[in-house]
């Protein structure tokens, strides 16, 4: 077994824990540590050596509720996520269509939605790009489309086709359909419509991702939306033993299909385990409690500024559908994986997480709820007390364009300054893992910290950060974003656990140039990464030349 030792750097085990500089690991398995681990290769000389050269090495990231596949798949079509403007956004999608003139439908992703007054795009303008075939365009949040007219027509809508369920249809002042599509019960209008896209494709958008991940130190990603034919990509990918890294697929369930979706899923997991690929579980299962505040979907306890929207969406309706649904699943063995944005959707998925702790055997369970933007002071300790981890994403924390623009009017100033209680929540001995949420916002760990332990722009703003009585220091937030989130991912159950450095464990490691603890936040996403480390082998170096 060939044996590699890491010295010249500070080796990070996490906060309380002192540091070391030496890690021995043996076939992909850390085996000593400190001077134990000099010791060892006094006896018995590494194979190999690797110098930090003075850099800080810790367990590499994971990322607790992402979208990887949609990531990947950005690059497979025009690229808007970059554009300034709704001009910009025309020209690159013509620019992207007369390059490929082959293609029947053209997919992108995710444009900025704060670029249009209420995030409301009008199919016409993108009939200015083209107009022979339908386009597809996916917003920043991935709760809305933009479409234009070839599109609709492809799909049906019309000025008679009613807003149908779990989803809307805005529409202009003759009511004809504007070109704008909010919530998956809309969207499915023009996907169910649309040509699957191939595996090849797929497949090849996975192994983007995992390139994108690794070079940012992540090696376990939580895809939160899967659906039968993601299976299909993963399972191939696999068996061409292509996985860049590990992942766990969360089966998406729908509130109006879900009673045939659930031994569907059984049987999807079994065909993962089949597999036996330590790179690729399949042992959760993703509920969907509302929508998003920027489009006033996000279910309130107290109604929106506007009353546009209320109250909100609650995606199982006001009674027992989701609770029950969160029962049957867990039943089955898996685990609870729920999207909460309001304070009224974070009840409903706690309410739903409780009655399963009461009516099934007791198990370790580790229920997720992701994102819990609104948390009430009622509801604040019961993610300790159930047991459930409040999977935050940290980037959104922060005062930028998105959230002054698109945000802070829905619910009004007072609620926005009660939004992403993460120290509150970790001051409670509630489990706080970090995700990205990516591609709807970067998937770069270092990003999410420096706004996690500053509660500020890029820029700097507001002084002395926004609600600064929720900002984690640096160290806890790395430990969020790494232990914390192995904790969610079970890897202490695996043959093999991952996430810590302790003998026994994984080597999945990421080297920083320097000691991000000695850094101010602004300087976090400029410390360079040099290395991924995934079972002890560099699956990412950064070019020396960079």
């Amino acid at each position: 077994m060939a044996t590699t030792l890491f010295d010249g750097g500070t080796i990070w085990r996490g906060p309380g824990l002192p540091d070391v500089e030496q890690l021995l690991v043996r076939d992909g398995v850390i085996v000593a540590v400190g001077a134990e681990a000099l010791a060892a290769v006094a006896e018995d000389p590494a194979d190999e050596s690797v110098d930090l050269a003075g850099g800080f090495l810790m367990p590499s990231f994971g990322d607790g509720h992402a979208h990887p596949l949609f990531g990947g798949l950005e690059a497979e079509g025009p690229a808007v996520r970059a554009c300034g403007s709704v001009p910009e956004i025309i020209a690159e999608v013509r620019r992207y269509a007369e390059a490929h003139p082959e293609l029947e439908w053209i997919f992108g992703a995710s444009y900025d939605g704060s670029l249009a007054e209420g995030g409301l795009f009008d199919a016409r303008w993108l009939d200015e790009a083209v107009s022979d075939r339908p386009i597809v365009l996916r917003a920043w949040d991935y709760h809305t489309v933009w479409v234009n007219t070839a599109a609709l027509n492809a799909a049906g809508i019309t000025a008679e086709t009613p807003d149908p369920v779990l989803g809307e249809i805005p529409r202009r002042d003759d009511g004809s359909p504007l070109g704008t599509l909010r919530e998956w019960g809309a969207v499915d209008l023009v996907t169910a419509v649309a040509p699957v896209r191939s595996v090849e494709e797929r497949t090849r958008a996975l192994e983007t991702a995992g390139r994108y991940y690794l070079a940012r130190g992540v090696t376990w990603v939580q895809d939160a939306w899967v659906e039968p034919g993601d299976v299909d990509t993963y399972v191939a990918a696999s068996a061409r033993n292509a996985l860049p890294m590990r992942f766990n697929l969360a089966f998406y369930a729908d509130p109006r299909h879900f009673s045939a979706q659930l031994p569907e899923m059984v049987v999807a997991a079994g065909r993962v385990r089949a597999v036996q690929d330590p790179l690729l579980t399949a042992h959760t299962v993703k509920f969907f409690a509302d929508g998003v505040v920027e489009n006033e979907t996000g279910a309130l306890l107290e109604p929106y500024c506007s009353g546009l929207h209320d109250h909100g969406m609650q995606v199982w309706g006001s009674g027992d559908g989701l609770a029950d649904a969160v029962v049957a699943a867990d039943a089955a063995g898996f685990q609870i994986h729920v999207h909460a944005i309001g304070d009224a959707a974070v009840r409903q998925a706690l309410d739903a997480i409780e009655r399963a702790v009461r009516e099934n055997p007791a198990r370790d369970r580790r229920p997720v709820i992701a994102h819990v933007q609104l948390l009430s002071d009622a509801d604040l300790p019961r993610f300790a007390e159930l047991g459930v981890i409040a999977c935050m994403q940290p980037l959104w924390a922060q005062l930028d364009a998105l959230m002054m623009v698109l945000t802070v009017p829905r619910p009004g100033q007072e609620r926005a300054d009660r939004q992403y209680r993460m120290r509150s929540l970790e001051g409670t001995g509630a489990v706080l893992s970090f995700g990205s949420d990516w591609p709807v916002s970067s998937g770069d760990p270092r990003d999410g910290i420096a706004i996690a332990s500053s509660r500020q722009t890029e820029d700097g703003d507001p002084a002395g950060g926004w609600t600064p009585h929720e900002i984690v220091p640096i160290d806890r937030a790395l430990h969020h974003y790494s232990t914390a989130v192995a904790y969610q991912a079970f890897a202490d159950r695996a043959a093999v656990g991952w996430g810590e450095i302790a003998v026994g464990a994984s080597a999945d490691l990421v080297l920083f140039a320097r000691d991000p603890r000695s850094a101010a936040p602004h300087e976090l996403p400029r410390i360079p990464i040099l290395a991924t480390y995934l079972a002890g082998q560099a699956r990412f170096r950064a070019d020396p030349s960079h």
